[in-house]
């Protein structure tokens, strides 16, 4: 089969390359493209070690072809900081220690980036009157595609908490 030439956006930078039409968009990621923060986990869809942002929303990278990402913003683990400064959720990982390993530290960044940009902490901050206890039930859910074999949830939610309650004050 003859490749394809694909046309998008990755980290803010605009990219044409030629890919296999069975290729996936994390194996296009890490052996094309050579970003290697996005990781391979199980490759079933099943681990989240593999999600990227796909135009502000989560997706996983093992399962979704790279042909169909054409004109799509593609934003991986080295996209989210601004040249040395990091992003708010990367700050706070490393303020409430929310990685052991780091392995599924970058799946679980970019799925909580989703998770922000997807409106879900808004919408339990309208809806239940502020209730800290509901909001961190709404994103244990949101978050439960992204494992970690270390165990680090408590202190992944809790940075998840800190990054909406700062976005609240502002």
């Amino acid at each position: 089969m003859d490749p394809l030439l694909l046309n998008f956006s990755v980290n803010g930078q605009s990219r044409s390359i030629s890919v296999d039409a069975s290729a996936t968009l994390l194996d296009v990621l890490r052996e094309q493209l050579a970003l290697s923060g996005t990781k391979k986990g199980c490759d079933h869809g099943q681990c989240g070690a593999c999600t990227v942002l796909v135009d502000g929303r989560r997706i996983n990278a093992c399962l979704t072809l790279a042909a169909m990402q054409e004109g799509r913003s593609i934003t991986t683990i080295e996209g989210l900081a601004d040249g040395d400064v990091l992003h708010d959720l990367q700050k706070a990982f490393i303020e409430h220690d929310a990685f052991q390993c780091g392995y599924c530290t970058p799946g679980q960044i970019c799925s909580a980036v989703g998770f922000i940009n997807e409106g879900h902490a808004d919408a339990v901050k309208s809806r239940d009157a502020g209730s800290d206890d509901t909001l961190r039930d709404v994103i244990r859910e949101f978050m439960s595609g992204n494992l970690c074999r270390c165990g680090a949830y408590t202190n992944i939610v809790d940075a998840i908490m800190h990054v909406v309650q700062e976005r609240e004050r502002i």
